[in-house]
């Protein structure tokens, strides 16, 4: 099932999410709206808070990219920690389901070293580079109550205030079913 994707400023996007500690049918379902979500927005990234669960799951899919390889699968995430990153950083711009028509150019760690467990609840460490190192990133973010704007210089930050006032006010429509804040 296709779900709203939640807009600038709802409550939801700015709360830490919470740890999953056992997987259940009902949450093996909503991975797979999140992913057939994802997949309808032309996204290769989504939190669970960005469709209005305040879990710490994360889906991610960068395998139609060009800088995709054979390890970048349809990946599910749940309560990942970053546990290390690179010294070098690599600036790209970057957009979000949530942040209809808002991009900018982001500087991230290059490479990370993720921690998290698998749909099936099963640990993993991966270490990631290149775009899947900064769509992790960027989904953590969302997990943690941050978005990809708050990551800018300040002036690039007050320049992006007339796009969010835009988005906040439901004047971006995208090609996808959202939910926006009150």
């Amino acid at each position: 099932m296709i779900l709203p994707v939640y807009t600038y400023n709802h409550p939801v996007l700015k709360t830490s999410t919470a740890r999953i500690d056992d997987m259940s049918d009902e949450l093996n379902e909503f991975i797979r709206d999140m992913f057939e979500t994802m997949y309808n927005a032309n996204g290769i990234g989504l939190a669970a808070n960005q469709v209005g669960k305040g879990l710490a799951i994360t889906v991610i899919d960068t395998a139609e990219s060009e800088d995709a390889d054979e390890a970048d699968r349809p990946l599910v995430m749940i309560n990942p920690v970053i546990e290390a990153f690179s010294d070098n950083e690599l600036e790209f711009e970057e957009g979000c389901l949530s942040l209809p028509d808002y991009h900018d150019k982001v500087v991230r760690p290059s490479e990370i070293q993720v921690r998290f467990l698998d749909e099936h609840m099963k640990e993993h460490t991966r270490e990631a580079g290149g775009l899947l190192a900064r769509v992790m990133q960027h989904e953590i973010d969302h997990l943690n109550g941050i978005y990809f704007f708050e990551r800018l210089s300040p002036i690039r930050r007050t320049l992006g205030n007339g796009k969010l006032k835009r988005i906040a006010r439901g004047d971006i429509e995208p090609a996808y079913p959202v939910f926006q804040s009150p």
